[in-house]
């Protein structure tokens, strides 16, 4: 397969026909085209955070808590980006994050298309959203041969949850993303001070309103009392799970299910233990708790806690190919790119931009292999990990 590395050859090969990129290859850039793109209401949403934003701002500073050793005379000429999940192999380790207003960052109010045809054209699978602009049968569709998984937000209807689930499965997604930390919504500043929250407005609720479960809750349908249809949802939405719920979840599907929100060791080791096939360590960007650990720094722990038993899929701060890289040393096995496809899809206004993004995402990280004197994925480990007063050879060496 050609390289990713061969995506800046390219930037430089049509600079001498004076094309530059249309994407902005360093994300401070790339984060101030999307704010110049993206209305107030909408920027604020997707950039806030819960508390002072401390958390958030720390997702993306703990990356820097570590730096990466570089091993020379190892021949890196060809070099493989492919891995497996659940026996279908991908182009890399990347994926799109699931994020509940996608379908807004666009000026056509379809972002959730622009990611699943991003992924279509890169390879690159995304995890669509509960909360979208456009069914997930459509989402699906766009996203190609490509695989997907499907976000799950636990309604408290369990009939409108097993008809989700059983939507995704049938549309051919690939494992159910349950995410476990927004039940209750954190305490966010940047829209509490304008009062702007998108659903309750209507906005991303398009999965419940055309299914046939949730509409047997409407004496109307949504389109005819958009009103009652918004309660219904808010009234709905945001089931407290607890261990006690995972076998009803695993009955609802023949899919993987994967649990988003995990950072503690003991939950994790748990949640192994009661037949969960994929952990996803995460604090939800930073807009639930604003004391919670950067997940870049609970990957080895969890890691710890439950082997090699499942995979490990990570998000949060993730800003470059670096960053992806320290992920992997320290024992996950895929990264999910959030705000940045966000920024990615409102700079361009479509599936041009995070395609763009996930190239030179994926160059960096082509780059940081070879200069770390990895030919493969799983070449790359703890090793490679460097914080100050390690000697060489990885953590604590």
């Amino acid at each position: 397969m050609p390289h990713y590395g061969d995506f800046q050859t390219l930037i430089y090969g049509a600079g001498l026909s004076g094309v530059q990129p249309t994407l902005p290859v360093d994300f401070a850039t790339l984060k101030a085209r999307a704010e110049a793109a993206m209305p107030p209401s909408v920027l604020n949403y997707v950039q806030g955070g819960c508390g002072d934003e401390f958390t958030q701002d720390e997702n993306a500073r703990a990356f820097h808590h570590w730096g990466m050793v570089p091993r020379m005379m190892v021949d890196c000429t060809e070099r493989d980006l492919s891995i497996d999940l659940y026996g279908r192999k991908l182009a890399s380790p990347l994926f799109m994050a699931p994020i509940g207003v996608t379908g807004i960052v666009t000026q056509d109010q379809h972002g959730d298309l622009a990611a699943a045809r991003a992924s279509a054209m890169t390879g690159v699978p995304l995890c669509a959203s509960t909360l979208s602009n456009d069914p997930l049968e459509d989402v699906k569709r766009a996203c190609g041969d490509t695989p997907a998984l499907f976000q799950l937000y636990t309604p408290r209807d369990k009939d409108v949850a097993a008809s989700l689930v059983g939507r995704a499965e049938a549309a051919g997604y690939d494992a159910i993303v349950v995410t476990l930390d927004t039940w209750v919504t954190g305490w966010r500043p940047r829209d509490l001070n304008v009062s702007n929250f998108p659903q309750l407005r209507g906005a991303v609720l398009t999965n419940y309103f055309v299914d046939p479960a949730f509409r047997k809750l409407l004496a109307k349908a949504p389109e005819e009392d958009l009103r009652t249809a918004i309660g219904t949802w808010g009234a709905t939405f945001g089931k407290v799970l607890t261990w006690d719920d995972l076998p009803w979840l695993k009955s609802l599907t023949k899919l993987p299910i994967v649990l988003k929100g995990i950072c503690h060791p003991d939950d994790a080791r748990r949640a192994v233990a009661l037949g969960v096939d994929a952990i996803g360590i995460s604090n939800h960007g930073g807009r639930q708790l604003d004391a919670a650990p950067a997940p870049v720094e609970m990957i080895a722990p969890v890691r710890a806690a439950v082997g090699g038993a499942v995979p490990l899929i990570v998000d949060g701060g993730v800003r470059g190919g670096e960053d992806i890289m320290r992920c992997l040393a320290s024992g996950a096995d895929f990264v999910l790119l959030g705000r940045a496809f966000l920024y990615a899809a409102a700079a361009l206004g479509g599936a041009r931009g995070p395609a763009a993004l996930i190239a030179l995402l994926g160059d960096e990280l082509d780059r940081a292999m070879t200069q770390s004197g990895c030919r493969r994925i799983a070449e790359i480990d703890g090793a490679l990990l460097h914080r100050p007063g390690d000697s060489c050879g990885g953590p604590g060496a």
